[in-house]
């Protein structure tokens, strides 16, 4: 039977004979300790770089979300234009993830949009027209800009008007391609280098508006879900228009014994077939004048919404809270909006709901 005395001598006469095992063992703990801090700087890069890429997937696979959709409708629903009986404009900034970057450039990798529309009913038209411009910034290198022009058919039933609308959006997507590190640099499929493209596309919808303050909308966009060909060399259709789906409704109720307060729950679901968004919001409306609420987004965040109103001018601000798992911090948004009649006389009329901002 061997002792451990006997083990740890034969141990020692060992290292006697082998006096560069010391060396060897300490060249050793080096590399691994210098593979296991690149390895752990890479785990890190790849983390953001999966990050990067879940943002612009969103984004390229889904149209822009708003956390001020009801003044948003514009963009999303062609029937919706002239619905408010005036002219209308408004305009939404929103940035999703405030404050993200690329953590390799430095470079702001928060998704952005930008977003002007206007509508007026055109009464010897029997109807509304109206637009949209809107750049989506997926990230740095990624943008879309849009013009959406629309036009809608106003049938005016017993109890509402039902909006039949139809539209054109003209979509420039750019990629700049220069900004990737690939891994494989002879990748044919990845883009070298800045890259722009500009496809034609069809929306459509219907919005019905009732007489007793409920609405109702639903609408497709970019139908034909054109294909951006210099985007994608091999015509698999792969960088396309993002063919989108739209459920909207909403209910505006004063509060019973106390007219000052009006009450204006509301819903989007938003899909592409692929994934679906779902928002539900609820605002309480003070005099007209101030209004407070919240949006919930399902599985993504809760948004904090407050405005007011100051003549004919609107403004509102949402704060989203980030409730996904990603670590990234929450995003801003603000909405402004200016609306006034020309029906009758020339005297601009400003309105007592929100509903027409």
């Amino acid at each position: 039977m061997i002792s451990s005395a006997t083990v740890s001598k034969k141990s020692l006469s060992i290292g006697q004979q082998l006096p560069q095992f010391g060396s060897y063992y300490n060249e050793f703990l080096y590399f691994s300790t210098s593979f296991l801090s690149h390895l752990k700087q890479r785990i890190t890069h790849i983390s953001v770089i999966l990050l990067l890429f879940v943002a612009v997937g969103m984004q390229a696979q889904q149209a822009p979300a708003f956390t001020h959709y009801r003044d948003a409708q514009m963009f999303f629903n062609p029937a919706f234009a002239g619905m408010r009986e005036g002219i209308c404009i408004n305009g939404i900034f929103r940035q999703q993830w405030s404050g993200f970057r690329d953590n390799e450039n430095g470079k702001n990798a928060a998704p952005e949009d930008f977003l002007v529309t206007a509508d007026s009913p055109i009464r010897f038209l029997h109807g509304g027209f109206g637009g949209a411009i809107i750049q989506d910034k997926a990230t740095y290198n990624w943008s879309d800009i849009s013009l959406i022009l629309a036009y809608s058919y106003h049938a005016e039933l017993a109890f509402g008007t039902l909006g039949i609308g139809l539209g054109i959006n003209l979509d420039n997507r750019s990629i700049d391609g220069s900004m990737w590190k690939p891994v494989d640099q002879s990748d044919p499929i990845i883009l070298k280098s800045a890259q722009g493209d500009m496809r034609l596309d069809a929306n459509a919808g219907l919005y019905f508006k009732s007489a007793d303050n409920y609405f109702v909308g639903v609408s497709v966009n970019n139908i034909m879900k054109s294909t951006f060909v210099k985007l994608d060399p091999d015509g698999n259709g792969e960088i396309s228009t993002d063919r989108s789906f739209y459920v909207t409704g909403g209910y505006n109720f004063y509060l019973p014994g106390d007219q000052r307060f009006e009450i204006q729950p509301s819903f989007l679901i938003q899909s592409n077939l692929i994934s679906t968004q779902y928002n539900l919001s609820a605002i309480v409306n003070y005099n007209a004048k101030f209004w407070g609420g919240l949006n919930y987004r399902v599985q993504e965040s809760i948004g904090v919404l407050v405005g007011m109103r100051f003549k004919d001018f609107v403004i509102g601000y949402a704060y989203d809270i980030n409730m996904m798992k990603y670590g990234v911090p929450g995003g801003h948004e603000i909405s402004l909006g200016y609306c006034f009649k020309i029906k009758g006389d020339k005297s601009r009329t400003s309105y007592k709901n929100t509903r027409y901002l």
